[in-house]
């Protein structure tokens, strides 16, 4: 013998679980998507401020020694597709490259001099980057 207050249950359990829905398809999303990460030595000698240009989202912050930030591009990208990154601080030149984020991460590590470290083994994707236009790249 079955009784309503079992099924009940179940449909209350159902109303609750739905509202997260959205979140759950979202996060699944945002995992699914190639992100690029910028890492700063902890042995950097100031902050650096940054802007992060993909495909027009564009953020801007502070980075401290030892500090990174990262952004996802898009799944199915086409060729208008463009990841933009540029840095600086006061003693600190000006840097800016294209990436070609890869799944499931790019990674780029920073020198203490906020340089592009392109030596073996440091783990910068470097095959990913390209100088921005009208800019030249010197990793």
């Amino acid at each position: 013998m079955t009784t309503s207050a079992h099924k009940s249950r179940s449909g209350c359990l159902w109303l609750l679980l739905v509202p997260l829905l959205p979140l759950v398809i979202y996060l699944g999303w945002i995992s699914i998507l190639p992100t690029a990460t910028v890492h700063y030595s902890k042995n950097g000698k100031e902050d650096l401020k940054y802007i992060w240009n993909v495909q027009h989202r564009i953020y801007k912050g502070d980075m401290p020694p030892g500090g990174a930030f990262s952004d996802h591009g898009v799944l199915f990208p086409d060729e208008n597709f463009f990841m933009m990154v540029e840095w600086w601080g006061e003693n600190v030149r000006h840097h800016c490259v294209r990436i070609t984020p890869k799944w499931p991460n790019t990674h780029i590590y920073l020198d203490a001099n906020g340089d592009i470290d392109s030596s073996e083994g440091s783990g910068t994707d470097i095959d990913r980057l390209k100088p921005c236009p009208g800019g030249s790249f010197d990793p």
